[in-house]
């Protein structure tokens, strides 16, 4: 029989070995559930060696730029959100994303850049390489406010009061140098759509015999519904299709210092039904006619419109600018008329939102929720201005370029309007269309698409001011994570092969 004394010492012994014992099959175990889990996770988890992250900051570091998926900016985050991407539910097809070579803009790229400094602008511009792959413009049909002078296709010589058969007819101004940047600016990306909108008639067609205010004379209907048809003609002659039109740029908006021109949703469904969408079939010309192009905070006209028995099938859907309502006007409008496409044709930065991080987040916040409204473009206003927000027949302009032309120094300043379009014009192919993903509204909102050569691209909005995780999941596969630092946009990038 032991003493206690050995009694202990043995006890001591049994107790070290069973601790010993435990200790390796907890270590054992441990081990096994890490390969598990890791062999788990490999099974969902795709090849991401060649996903990528373009990346802008709100302290203006990073604009656009790509940055290294493994090295995060931050590495704390406070919140973990899932982006699930799903290619099984695919929404519009994109036909593109860009602005508008005003006459303003036109004149300031040809003349007031050396050619070397212009082949750089318009690369940066149009080139999805060396800039933001502009594939999409929106061309007035003559005089806006951003302009150097009041002008249409159908000026009249001293004397003259008017022109039934467009004898005068002359895209001459344009020539000057509006056509020879859309054509540098096709040569450099051939993908290139370029729709028109004009702000006024002629002003002998209309009530104030002026293009500034007034409305179009019913008895010039027939003549107007031509003018389209000669410059549409006339551009193509140029080597410049014509993708789409709208009626009226806001038909509803009559401004008092620049070309303008009233037209209610009745008097555009008759002239649409009875004499532009004819017109159109006889000159056998394909261009879509759109309706509307005005703000969302009306719904009526294009409903109007769309559903009027002749126009309605003339009419390829309406178009939208963002200066009054709500994104989701669209997608109402899309429901009543699904048959019917949307377009977004204007949107504009400018003075009214002066702060950097205002104005940023309000851009990339449109980036993101027109498309998700079923829009097939996103298109700002003016390509360039100058150093006075300039040329302009306004007493006081107020709105920015995505790039700025300062005439007395030469210099070239890409604006916030330049990157925040990129993070989408840059990577969304014409024909892509718009996928499912997850958004978290006024928190992490994204929007996805998949190109026709099948990548996927991602863009997302961290609207708060902390940190954020982003679990990207195609399908049902996770692809990556990625801290999004606060009031950060991302551009995500992978194929799926």
């Amino acid at each position: 029989m032991l003493s206690a004394k050995e009694f202990a010492k043995t006890f001591r012994k049994i107790l070290f070995v069973l601790l010993i014992l435990v200790a390796n099959i907890f270590l054992l175990s441990n081990s096994v559930s890490t390969t598990i889990s890791q062999k788990k996770g490999e099974k969902n988890m795709k090849n991401i060696t060649g996903i990528k992250v373009w990346i802008s900051t709100v302290d203006q570091r990073h604009m656009l730029e790509q940055v290294d998926i493994a090295s995060p900016l931050v590495s704390n985050y406070q919140e973990e959100y899932k982006i699930v991407v799903n290619d099984q539910k695919k929404y519009q097809q994109m036909d593109g994303f860009g602005a508008s070579f005003t006459d303003a803009s036109a004149y300031l790229v040809y003349n007031k850049l050396s050619p070397e400094l212009r082949k750089e602008v318009m690369d940066k511009l149009f080139d999805r390489d060396k800039g933001i792959g502009i594939s999409f413009l929106r061309q007035p049909m003559g005089a806006t406010d951003y302009t150097t002078k009041i002008y249409s296709y159908d000026d009249l010589p001293t004397g003259i009061n008017d022109d039934p058969d467009l004898k005068y007819f002359s895209i001459e101004h344009d020539k000057q140098y509006i056509i020879p940047v859309l054509k540098e600016a096709i040569a450099i990306n051939p993908l290139l759509k370029v729709m028109a909108s004009p702000w006024s008639a002629p002003g002998w067609m209309k009530t104030t015999g002026s293009m500034i205010g007034g409305s179009l004379m019913r008895h010039y209907y027939k003549t107007y519904a031509q003018y389209f048809v000669k410059f549409i003609k006339a551009y193509e002659a140029e080597g410049i299709p014509i993708y789409a039109i709208t009626v009226q740029n806001e038909p509803l908006y009559v401004p008092k210092e620049y070309p303008g021109m009233k037209m209610d949703w009745v008097e555009q469904a008759d002239f649409i039904g009875e004499y532009l969408g004819p017109a159109f079939e006889e000159a056998k010309i394909n261009t879509k006619i759109l309706t509307y192009d005005h703000n969302w905070d009306n719904t009526t006209y294009a409903a109007y419109v769309l559903s009027d028995e002749k126009a309605s099938k003339y009419v390829a859907g309406s178009a939208w600018h963002f200066y009054g309502g709500k994104h989701e006007a669209m997608s109402k409008i899309k429901e009543m008329f699904p048959d019917k496409e949307i377009w977004f044709t204007e949107g504009s930065g400018g003075d009214w939102v002066p702060a950097f991080f205002n104005a940023y987040m309000d851009l990339m916040m449109h980036v993101i929720r027109i498309p998700r409204n079923w829009s097939k473009t996103v298109v700002w206003w003016n390509i360039a201005l100058d150093e006075n927000r300039g040329p302009t027949i306004l007493s006081n302009s107020t709105c920015r370029g995505l790039i700025e032309i300062n005439q007395k120094t030469g210099e070239v300043k890409y604006n916030l309007d330049y990157y925040v379009l990129g993070h989408i014009s840059k990577f969304v192919l014409p024909g892509a269309y718009r996928v499912d993903s997850y958004t978290y509204q006024d928190k992490i909102e994204s929007v996805a698409f998949e190109n026709p050569d099948g990548t996927k691209v991602l863009i997302v909005s961290n609207r708060t001011n902390t940190s954020k995780l982003i679990r990207i999941i195609d399908n049902e596969n996770e692809i990556t994570s990625y801290v999004l630092p606060g009031y950060a946009s991302a551009t995500f990038v992978w194929n799926n092969s």
